[in-house]
């Protein structure tokens, strides 16, 4: 995890993985939050369970983990937008409560697509990545000294 970006995108996914848990606990306890309720309970603290997961592997770099965050949150998150967008379609206006859940749906989905766009674009993924703080040293053959004439080759005895 070297780049800037991938540092911001990290933070992104803790603050909306914390403010899901904040919905969440509210579902729970019978109130929301900004007018927002979870969708589907059960499946929402599923989700959020998994994200963790999938933020240790983003942190490490695993393709697997990005392609598991978007795949989760894009069926979670996807019906709630269509359903909402359909809405619109149709001429009608979302209340204020709808509003925010369609925003933070949206943020549901394109925060998992940054993710996996910025994995997929990193280079130094690689298994073998290029290091400037030990490559200078172990990787220039240039600055290898070999061994000439002037080594030491006595043989020292103790008597």
């Amino acid at each position: 995890m070297k780049k800037f970006s991938t540092y911001l995108l990290v933070m992104f996914m803790i603050v909306f993985w914390i403010l899901r848990i904040i919905i969440t606990l509210s579902g729970q306890l019978g109130k929301d939050f900004m007018g927002m309720v979870p969708m589907n309970n059960t499946l929402e603290i599923v989700i959020l369970f998994a994200t963790l997961l999938c933020l240790v592997l983003i942190v490490k770099r695993k393709l697997v983990g990005s392609l598991l965050y978007l795949g989760l949150h894009a069926v979670y998150f996807g019906e709630d937008v269509t359903s909402k967008l359909n809405i619109i379609a149709n001429n009608e206006t979302l209340s204020l409560a709808q509003s925010t859940e369609l925003m933070f749906s949206m943020i549901g989905i394109i925060l998992p697509i940054a993710v996996l766009i910025d994995l997929l674009l990193d280079k130094n993924r690689k298994d073998n990545p290029k290091d400037k703080k030990t490559d200078w040293f172990y990787k220039n053959e240039q600055f290898d000294r070999e061994k000439d004439e002037r080594a030491d080759k006595n043989n020292y005895r103790t008597m």
